[in-house]
């Protein structure tokens, strides 16, 4: 009797990867001659949990190789082998390639074993080369000698199968040590109406000729030791079908024995899920994880919440069957009063359920940066700021690539080689410094080097190459670093694996975008460069406000908005045809007509009986010309794309109060739309200095 373990891989997968991630968090710890027991047994426990785990599940390819990735491990930790950089290297290449291997099962596919038969062979190198000292000689005796047959006695507590083990695959891994013998006793099996499924009642001797040490034996039992009553001992020589240790199970081989197959001719366990077939499909990378693990003082807090919505839902229902009267108007107002303070409590404890530690996207980079830096063959050391900051965890799962690309920029861009940082008096060793913290309703995130800095002379000679400004434009030094952004501009005289070929900051500003984020680089020569993102906490909730354009309402974000203010019909100027622009303390404002872009009617046309907000976007103001302000409010965001199709203009749609739908304002989109580009620099050159009349 055996129990479907494919309810549990979604566990162990889980399991398997934040192990992974210990592993490759304590091994970048590691410095060869000064290392941690600890830290070593750490990595150790890790590793032999996932073989134990793949083992227990029939990931046969995952549990052979990391055996012997635990044996290295297992014999630096017992003081055998001293630790160098080439095994902390082959060690972290070990973690990528089991990552890939349960990334593979965990999508269903069969894995490839290419790269990990290659790791294996060069452990087996490393593990052999101490063997290899031995004389010869001394070897073939000692092998020899070494062949044994062992008695083993395992009798399972009838608990065992509740704690997820299977006794057919620890008689597998049995058989794979040698010529193996089982005799399985049937003599606790009750009567059938006290059998429980649940339960195992069988119990097992095994006769093992093998040449292998004690100790391998005892490991294929070592996550049932407390689960079972397991004997072995040494019988001496080979065995036979005739051999005398037989004699006293014949003498209940009658009614209480049964003799098993060999092991060889049973069914071995498949080295992936059983699951349903699926369609081939290309490789991917692992899955996103679907769940997340949430602290008991959030969820206790949930309860709470719940709690009192109960308590105002049933005092509402008893208000409703009364008579009407003032006293229970009074009544019903604040009960539905405390029904909207209970339901806002119960929507900030919600969204904080979703919200994680930063720290999940920055445990990423100590492992990036140290395989650049030794590519580069640069010193750099990582510090990390404000790992604790909270985030949603769609937001930190999107942000996770862009900032990929901006830290192996600084580490290949920004930071200076040893030489260089030397010859210009600092430090050999550069600093890349992540930070991030909360400013208001956003998270901010900030990249920083103590490099060379952009060169932003030469970014502006490239940029007049590509024509994407002209000789004459004046622009300020913030203004040109902004333009290594664009799609396709790249100031490296030569490309490389890592950089060169013109993509990866456009893709990461037009992703941070995507987010209703933005990016801003601020640099100084010599000193180094900051690239800062801002984003919103979250992407199911917004701070709006409401705005009415002829007969419609629109929601414009509250962290684009700077200002909004009436129009002084003295300071608005014609720029070319159709342009309004207004002098706002010595800048000038473009102003977008919102009953122009999306063609409305019957709309308040005259300046001055309007209201203009000034948003920004991308280090870009404009203004925003309204018919009427109307509340603050924070919306739920539902996809438009999702639900009807992608509108020029329009980030997302939300419900009202009152049931309608209203749309959220893209501030970038509306600008593209309008055709406006973004100047050259603060000022506008002004084609009619005659103000415009108010009609």
């Amino acid at each position: 009797m055996s129990i479907d373990l494919s309810q549990f891989f979604e566990v162990f997968f889980e399991e398997s990867f934040e192990g992974l991630d210990t592993m490759e968090a304590e091994l970048l710890n590691l410095e060869p001659g000064e290392e941690d027991l600890e830290t070593i047994n750490t990595i150790f426990r890790a590793a032999h949990s996932i073989k134990g785990g793949s083992g227990t599940f029939g990931f046969n390819s995952v549990a052979e190789f990391t055996h012997v990735l635990e044996t290295l491990l297992d014999q630096i930790r017992q003081g055998e082998r001293e630790l160098t950089t080439e095994h902390v290297n082959l060690l972290l290449k070990a973690v990528d390639c089991l990552r890939g291997l349960l990334g593979e099962l965990q999508a269903e596919q069969e894995p490839d074993l290419s790269h990990a038969t290659t790791l294996k062979k060069q452990f087996e190198i490393v593990l052999e080369m101490q063997a290899d000292s031995a004389p010869s000689e001394v070897s073939e005796v000692t092998a020899a000698a070494e062949v044994n047959t062992f008695q083993i006695d395992f009798k399972p507590h009838h608990h065992l199968f509740k704690t997820g083990n299977e006794p057919l695959f620890m008689i597998s891994e049995l058989a794979e040590l040698g010529e193996l013998e089982t005799q399985a006793f049937l003599d606790d099996i009750p009567d059938i109406k006290d059998l429980s499924s649940d339960e195992c009642y069988l119990h097992w001797r095994f006769f093992l000729n093998t040449s292998e040490k004690e100790a391998a034996i005892k490991e294929v039992f070592e996550w049932v030791e407390d689960d079972a009553d397991i004997k072995i001992e040494l019988c001496g020589g080979l065995f036979d079908e005739d051999t005398s240790h037989t004699a006293n199970a014949d003498e209940k081989s009658n009614d209480s024995t049964a003799q098993t197959p060999p092991i060889s001719d049973a069914k071995k366990a498949p080295d992936k899920p059983k699951s349903k077939p699926t369609a081939d499909k290309k490789p991917t990378s692992a899955p996103e994880s679907t769940s997340i693990r949430v602290g008991i003082d959030k969820v206790d807090s949930l309860i709470n919440m719940v709690g009192e919505l109960v308590i105002t839902q049933a005092m509402l229902n008893q208000l409703s069957e009364q008579e009407i009267s003032e006293s229970t108007i009074t009544s019903l107002q604040e009960g539905l009063a405390q029904l909207a303070h209970n339901t806002r409590d119960l929507q900030e404890n919600v969204m904080r359920i979703r919200m994680l530690p930063i720290n999940f996207v920055f445990s990423r980079f100590p492992r990036l940066v140290r395989d650049i830096a030794q590519k580069l063959n640069k010193q750099v050391e990582l510090k990390l700021l404000g790992e604790q900051t909270e985030l949603d965890k769609t937001v930190m799962e999107k942000i996770s690539d862009p900032m990929v690309h901006l830290v192996r920029n600084s580490l290949d861009h920004g930071l200076e080689t040893i030489e260089q940082r030397v010859a210009a008096g600092k430090d050999p060793v550069g600093t890349v410094t992540l930070n991030a913290f909360h400013q208001g309703g956003n998270i901010v995130i900030e990249i920083m080097d103590d490099g060379q800095g952009l060169n932003t002379q030469k970014i502006k000679e490239k940029a007049i190459a590509n024509e994407l400004i002209t000789a004459d434009c004046n622009l300020t030094d913030d203004e040109i670093n902004e333009l290594i952004f664009m799609p396709g501009f790249s100031t490296a005289d030569a490309v490389s694996d890592l950089s060169g070929r013109g993509v990866g900051m456009d893709v990461v500003k037009r992703n941070i975008q995507s987010l209703n984020g933005s990016v801003e680089v601020s640099s100084a020569p010599g000193v180094g460069s900051t690239f800062t993102i801002r984003l919103p906490l979250t992407l199911a909730i917004l701070d709006g406000q409401l705005v009415k354009v002829a007969q419609h309402t629109y929601i414009i974000p509250l962290i684009s908005i700077v200002e909004s203010l009436q129009i002084d019909i003295t300071k608005v100027s014609r720029v070319g045809k159709d342009l309004d622009v207004l002098r706002l303390r010595d800048e000038y404002i473009p102003i977008l007509r919102l009953y122009q872009i999306f063609n409305h009617q019957n709309a308040i046309e005259s300046l001055d009986k309007t209201l203009l907000v000034v948003v920004e976007t991308d280090n870009q103001k404009v203004g925003l010309l309204v018919d009427d302000l109307l509340s603050q409010q924070q919306v739920v965001i539902k996809s438009l794309e999702a639900n009807y199709q992608k509108v020029d203009g329009v980030s997302g749609a939300t419900i009202l109060g009152d049931g309608r739908v209203s749309l959220i304002v893209d501030i970038s989109g509306l600008i593209k739309l309008s055709g406006l580009k973004k100047p050259g620099s603060q000022e506008l050159i002004i084609e009619s200095k005659t103000p415009l009349e108010a009609s």
